[in-house]
């Protein structure tokens, strides 16, 4: 519901009446613990797109006209690599959203996103209309690359400029596991540079498909809480630190491989990425919250040997398990020192 919230905030600082977009939804903005089915989310998205003349939800100082979104993805999809796409989808956007500033920069095996704040979105840093600004673009621009490439990438962490949300428990599904709340005006997004090189693979007919739907469709893309995905994730995880292949998962949701793939493939995903980033996401989690060895947290993972693991994990962050618990350490011990 945080989401919804936030989606509707421009509207509420207009004083603008939203009870006419969310009948018919079974949407209650005053039950804050309930959850929004992501069919309606994304129809509410459009309705409120339709109802205010702007795909910016009314959270900027200028409108962001409809067809915005359309043409982000065509001049984006002539791109040869996601580099280059979200280059011009940063120049695109410095056009249409002035007040929100895109970047990439690259380090040797890390990248980053950023989203900077050129103009105060809001009188209070933690206003949602500011936070959900944050969380929009982020979400776009992930889920869209995620389109383009025909994959999931994985975000490794983020930075978000704001106190950390009631809702923020849910950055997990949508983001990361490794959500960071700090203060200041720029969103950072870190994850492996080699997505970067990565090449387009959608075309024309593929956009068209696409589009019908969006720009609320996008919601529903990419998402680590969708059902096929999630069911498979979950057997995956309660299995460990037995290595379910895809057709023990298929069998067990009484499903053909076949049939399987292509409900994953119609989420966004795949078997080898689900088990991937479930790995990841644990490992990084037992890294960073236990002591537990490295040879302990790859068998509990399932992987055959340690070595494997190191392969692995070092795909995945561009370091050594034990570095990055290093890393981590030092960065502990900075922040504390600065906090004293």
């Amino acid at each position: 519901m945080g989401f919804v919230s936030g989606m509707l905030s421009g509207m509420l600082h207009r004083n603008i009446d939203t009870a006419p977009l969310l009948t018919g939804l079974d949407i209650n903005l005053a039950d804050a613990a309930s959850r929004v089915p992501v069919d309606r989310y994304a129809t509410l998205y459009n309705l409120v797109i339709g109802e205010l003349q702007d795909e910016g939800f009314g959270l900027f100082s200028a409108p962001m006209r409809p067809g915005s979104f359309e043409f982000l993805c065509r001049g984006m999809l002539g791109a040869p690599t996601l580099a280059d796409a979200l280059d011009r989808a940063r120049r695109f956007l410095s056009i249409v959203l002035p007040d929100l500033a895109v970047g990439v920069q690259r380090h040797d095996n890390r990248a980053e996103l950023h989203i900077s704040e050129i103009a105060p979105l809001a009188a209070t840093p933690d206003d949602p209309a500011r936070v959900f600004a944050f969380e929009w673009l982020l979400r776009l621009l992930h889920s869209l690359s995620c389109w383009l490439v025909g994959r999931g990438l994985a975000l490794d962490a983020v930075d978000f400029p704001f106190t950390r949300p009631p809702h923020a428990d849910d950055y997990a599904l949508v983001y990361t596991e490794r959500s960071a709340f700090v203060a200041g005006t720029q969103l950072v997004a870190r994850f492996n540079a080699t997505l970067l090189d990565l090449p387009i693979r959608r075309d024309e007919a593929a956009l068209v498909a696409f589009l019908d739907g969006a720009p609320g469709r996008i919601s529903m893309l990419y998402r680590r809480d969708r059902n096929t995905v999630t069911r498979v994730r979950d057997l995956i995880r309660h299995a460990l630190p037995v290595s379910l292949s895809q057709d023990d998962v298929a069998g067990r949701l009484h499903m053909s491989p076949r049939t399987l793939h292509r409900r994953l493939e119609e989420e966004g995903s795949s078997f080898r990425g689900i088990k991937e980033a479930l790995r990841r996401d644990l490992a990084l989690s037992r890294l960073t919250k236990t002591r537990q060895s490295i040879a302990q947290v790859a068998a509990d993972l399932g992987y055959a040997d340690t070595s494997a693991f190191y392969r692995a994990f070092t795909g995945w962050t561009g370091m050594s398990p034990e570095r990055y618990r290093r890393q981590l350490a030092q960065e502990e011990t900075v922040n504390d020192h600065d906090k004293a």
